[in-house]
């Protein structure tokens, strides 16, 4: 029996050329795709024993067409992109990658609620044509300039991620409220405390999304809740586009219910032209890359190799098909 067939489905963002594969050649023989439409999937992993993804849709049809599939590791700490019950039934070992992001992800979302506060991209820019020069005093900005000490966060999802950006937020002086299902281990600084989601959505001047995407969590931030924000509030999403409803959040923005948005994830990636984001007022949109610095995306290739040879030994690691069983 020859060495197991191992496929990688969308490989080109862990991987664009910097992160190399060299961990995963040792475990088979291995199938790099930088990209895999639906029509390509079954064709690809035809007598594959692993796949490899990170946003490719594996559903109850792929587990049903591949018996010889045996293992799937997600690229990702969410695994919505693959139906895990199915995966369950069908006998197949699904795993994720859980710790690998928390730095750059928190640390991007401090990012986006600097930006909001001080827009330096747009003054950096408006010194360079020329806007500075041309004025009579020694300091000129275009947009308010807001201090975070003394306000509010919010973070809704309090797993590691939401963890360390209520971490950061404080050492920023901000008090910190934290809506979780499972209240466990509240942080010892004192500017902090639980919250029901509509209360913390009522009182904070930032909110923060760091939930995954669940059919509980689906569409989280909808049109009732979003009139709860303060008009000065400014939202922030890192985590998943489908916990908000984005056409609710354009029609928020362009009234004023809330200041302004910054996300860096949207419902259909990569974003779509008639994405209602696109026509709101106020509203940062990034692609997708709180995650991608290259320690985390070293990170995340070295646990997706760990997971998949922790497979082959038959101890397998950071497996969600459990999680998937229980609910």
């Amino acid at each position: 029996m020859g060495p197991a067939k191992i496929v990688i489905l969308d490989g080109a963002t862990l991987n664009p050329g910097d992160n190399s594969w060299s961990g995963l050649e040792d475990l088979g023989d291995v199938e790099v795709y930088g990209q895999s439409s639906p029509e390509e999937i079954l064709e690809r992993c035809t007598d594959a024993t692993v796949v490899v993804v990170n946003k490719v849709l594996l559903t109850r049809d792929f587990f049903s067409r591949l018996p010889s599939v045996k293992f799937v590791a997600v690229t990702a700490t969410g695994w919505d992109c693959v139906d895990a019950v199915a995966a369950t039934d069908h006998g197949v070992v699904v795993s994720n990658v859980p710790v690998y992001g928390t730095d750059s992800v928190s640390q991007f979302t401090m990012a986006l609620i600097l930006e909001l506060c001080h827009h330096v991209g747009s003054h950096g820019t408006a010194v360079q044509a020329g806007e500075w020069g041309a004025s009579k005093n020694f300091s000129f900005w275009k947009t308010p300039l807001i201090e975070l000490a003394g306000r509010t966060l919010g973070v809704v999802g309090f797993g590691r991620i939401g963890r360390r950006v209520g971490e950061l937020a404080h050492a920023f002086g901000m008090t910190v409220l934290a809506y979780s299902p499972s209240r466990l281990d509240a942080p010892c600084y004192e500017s902090f405390a639980w919250s029901g989601l509509d209360e913390l959505l009522a009182a904070s001047d930032i909110i923060s999304l760091h939930c995954p995407l669940t059919p509980g969590t689906k569409g989280l931030i909808h049109r009732n809740r979003l009139q709860m924000f303060r008009p000065h509030a400014l939202l922030i999403n890192t985590s998943r586009g489908g916990l908000i409803i984005e056409a609710d959040l354009a029609e928020a923005l362009n009234n004023d219910w809330l200041a302004a948005a910054a996300v860096d994830v949207v419902s259909q990636e990569p974003l779509q032209p008639d994405n209602p984001l696109l026509m709101a007022k106020n509203c940062l949109i990034t692609p997708h890359i709180a995650w991608a610095t290259l320690a985390a995306r070293r990170r995340l290739m070295s646990t997706t190799v760990e997971n998949i040879a922790n497979f082959f030994a038959g101890t397998p690691s950071n497996v969600v098909t459990n999680i998937a069983a229980r609910s």
